[in-house]
């Protein structure tokens, strides 16, 4: 436990603000390198949270922090992916098996509240000193490191002197915020409304855990099994539609899961848990800065993008490793802080950059298409299945087939060039900001 000095404050080399899968991983990272770490966490484990999808790139990522066994306690197996379209007769399947490198066949389904407990507790056992109900109040730069102000779980403040601060917040983008970071995404404007159901029709057998997406008038739903055998259920949309909502939350999504029938076939006789629904929207946005002398933005703290695959998670993991890295030279090979810094907004950017082309694209006909029908001319299926198994630090040679896959997604949008100008239109209708979602609630990756 990190003690008061004489002055009232407790020094420590750095601060973490968030216990979320970046904070808690950082912070174990941190810890290992013999480092003297706070985490602040503002709620308590177990706590709700959505984005219950890992990435086979994720596997990786717990073997380091050596969780990796814990994970498959917890998870449903994820082989791959489904996804359904009303202008098809039939259901699309991709698997991570078929992807360029074939090692990482598969991943989970967790529930959030599991999984970031473990993390966070790992964090602990690591060394990390842990708080809970702990709410940072304000935090002040000077050219030496920083001064903390928080409030824990039994009311008393406390401040805290730290070489570094971390912020690893999530969607409350804590230093974003205060700085005048932050920036609404001009190319992208998603709401989600979600919940959990009991007794919902899974696919069958070796199938039973993967993800399925099931596209609908306004956007798209996620159906996401759980190993209790709960199943995540949750629609992403335009925030042009949620605001059309003149009735109570849960009949309002159960009017919207109607528009999809494969989807309410699936969920014939299924029970809403507990009965709850919650809502969230215009939630894409980035900072215009990932790090100061003094500060790193990790994950969500830094940039949320729609969830459609699942990435929320990974990315948010792999810039707490690149963080580490990134805090070790800024504290203790300052000379070479720079170049760091460089390589740290590159590593950050790279992920939600690549994905975004494809998350942009993913409510037209043309991508509806190849999804549907999926076809390897240039390797181009493995190239994108690589992709959404988050196989893209590395050096799988995938980056040529990529660029024939978007080759092809604009051939089939000329052959079909009205269509594609409808949808265009269409969308940029659709992303155009609207006021606060009612009934909203606080969303992850999916």
């Amino acid at each position: 436990m990190i003690e008061p000095n004489d002055s009232g404050r407790a020094s420590c080399d750095v601060i973490v603000i968030g216990g979320g899968p970046a904070g808690s991983t950082v912070a174990t990272l941190l810890a290992r390198q013999g480092r003297s770490v706070v985490v602040l966490e503002k709620d308590h484990h177990p706590r709700f949270h959505i984005g219950e999808s890992l990435l086979p790139a994720n596997a990786a990522l717990f073997e380091r922090l050596g969780l990796l066994q814990e994970v498959e306690r917890i998870g449903q197996t994820k082989w791959g992916i489904e996804f359904v379209s009303p202008q098809h007769a039939h259901s699309s399947f991709l698997e991570f098996g078929d992807a360029w490198d074939k090692s990482m066949p598969y991943a989970w389904q967790v529930r959030r509240s599991q999984l970031d407990e473990i993390l966070f507790r790992h964090a602990a056992a690591s060394g990390a000193s842990t708080h809970e109900d702990a709410r940072v109040q304000q935090v002040s730069f000077d050219a030496d490191g920083a001064d903390v102000t928080a409030q824990l779980a039994d009311g008393a403040t406390r401040r805290y002197r730290a070489r570094f601060v971390v912020d690893a917040s999530g969607r409350d983008t804590f230093l974003a915020g205060k700085l005048g970071l932050k920036r609404k995404s001009k190319k992208h404007n998603s709401a989600a409304i979600f919940g959990h159901y009991r007794g919902a029709r899974r696919l069958e057998g070796r199938l039973e855990g993967n993800i399925s997406i099931f596209w609908f008038q306004h956007g798209w739903f996620w159906f996401i099994p759980l190993a209790d055998g709960s199943t995540s259920i949750g629609a992403v949309c335009w925030p042009h539609y949620l605001k059309t909502r003149d009735k109570p939350l849960r009949e309002f999504f159960e009017e919207t899961i109607a528009m999809s029938p494969s989807l309410a076939e699936r969920l014939a006789g299924a029970e809403l848990i507990d009965g709850m629904v919650y809502a969230t929207g215009n939630y894409s946005y980035a900072c215009t800065q990932a790090h100061g002398e003094r500060y790193v933005l990790l994950g969500d703290a830094y940039a949320f993008i729609d969830p459609v695959f699942s990435s929320g998670v990974y990315f948010a993991m792999v810039s707490a490793f690149e963080g580490a890295e990134l805090v070790a030279t800024c504290l203790d090979r300052p000379h070479e802080a720079a170049a760091a810094r460089r390589h740290f907004t590159e590593q950050l950017d790279k992920g939600p950059r690549e994905f975004s082309w494809f998350i942009y694209r993913m409510t037209n006909p043309a991508m509806r298409e190849l999804f549907m029908y999926p076809r390897n001319p240039m390797r181009v299926k493995e190239a994108l299945l690589s992709l959404l198994a988050g196989d893209i630090y590395g050096r799988t040679p995938i980056w040529r087939s990529i660029v024939a896959l978007k080759s092809l997604y604009y051939m089939t949008s000329l052959m079909s060039l009205p269509q594609t100008v409808r949808a265009w239109f269409a969308r940029r209708r659709n992303i155009r900001p609207v006021g606060p979602i009612k009934g909203e609630n606080v969303i992850a990756d999916a």
